[in-house]
């Protein structure tokens, strides 16, 4: 269940990846973390994209069992990725989401790689429907589409996308990572995304690691493009080595100044990610949530 193997078929769609050399080095000083803080409890429930697991959930008998663990540490919003025929992790859409909805928790959200937008997108919306998931999300451009003519293509199919949605009362989104901010021609392919997507079917899913491992500010993105930024992906970036991803609140990302901007932003949804972990992948979801619960 590796990250190139999803790529490459149906079950591609995830939330960050670990092609690391793709982004330019962010000025981690800038976003040097605040410490730990003990303010309030988070204002919106705690979510995780399940790409953080991933290696666990390859083998199909451990599923339940690691989404049960999760709930009971406080995750209560899931985001999946490899959807493929109606399938999720050795289970059909439903009988997946339904053992999530009997944790007391939901999938609020998806990833779906351009192979299911532009093969049988009416399955998979009818599917996320069904489970009452709010966003579909695609997650990644494969190289060979990061041209100009690739980006524009990739527009035209995800606003048609979005049409579907919007009609079934969901949300289509494209999540980025540290390649759209590269140069294409005369603009970065970020740019072409802003102006190509139609602000009323397609909103963003913003990694925050992706974007300042770009070199990006997400609190000037916010301010460019208020309202657009619905969902987030939480993931931090190791002092020393930024390539890495750190357990939540020990990195150099400033996550409390970012969730200040919440409102601006347009954010409704967030979730832990990890493309790269500091020990292991439960080691560092309960590590997240510990941190998340006391200190945004």
């Amino acid at each position: 269940m590796k990250r190139r193997t999803f790529i490459a078929s149906s079950a591609m769609a995830f939330a960050g990846t670990a092609l690391i050399g793709c982004g330019k080095k962010a000025d981690t000083a800038s976003t040097e973390v605040a410490g730990s803080g003990t303010s309030a409890a988070p204002s919106k429930p705690i979510g995780i994209q399940l790409y953080t697991v991933r290696d666990i959930l390859k083998d199909n008998t451990k599923v339940k069992d690691t989404i049960k663990q999760l709930t009971d540490w406080g995750y209560t919003e899931f985001e999946t990725f490899g959807y493929s025929n109606g399938n999720l992790f050795g289970m059909t859409s439903k009988e997946f989401n339904d053992y999530v909805k009997s944790l007391g928790a939901r999938v609020t959200s998806g990833h779906y790689g351009l192979d299911v937008i532009r093969g049988d997108w009416a399955k998979a919306v009818a599917d996320a429907k069904d489970a009452g998931q709010e966003f579909m999300v695609l997650p990644y451009v494969l190289e060979p589409d990061r041209t100009a003519d690739g980006y524009k293509k990739i527009i035209e199919d995800v606003n048609k996308a979005a049409e579907v949605t919007k009609a079934a009362g969901i949300q289509m989104q494209y999540h980025n990572h540290a390649f759209e901010f590269d140069k294409v021609g005369d603009k970065t392919a970020f740019d072409m995304l802003m102006e190509g997507l139609d602000p009323n079917l397609v909103t963003l899913e913003l990694d925050l690691y992706w974007t300042i491992r770009a070199g990006q500010d997400p609190k000037a993105l916010f301010a460019k493009y208020p309202g657009r930024f619905q969902q987030w992906h939480v993931k931090d970036m190791d002092k020393a080595t930024p390539e890495k991803n750190a357990d939540v609140g020990t990195g150099s990302i400033d996550f409390k100044a970012l969730f200040a901007l919440a409102d601006q932003a347009g954010m409704k949804h967030w979730y832990v990610e990890h493309d790269t972990f500091p020990a292991d992948p439960m080691s560092s979801a309960k590590n997240d949530i510990d941190y998340l619960k006391t200190a945004v």
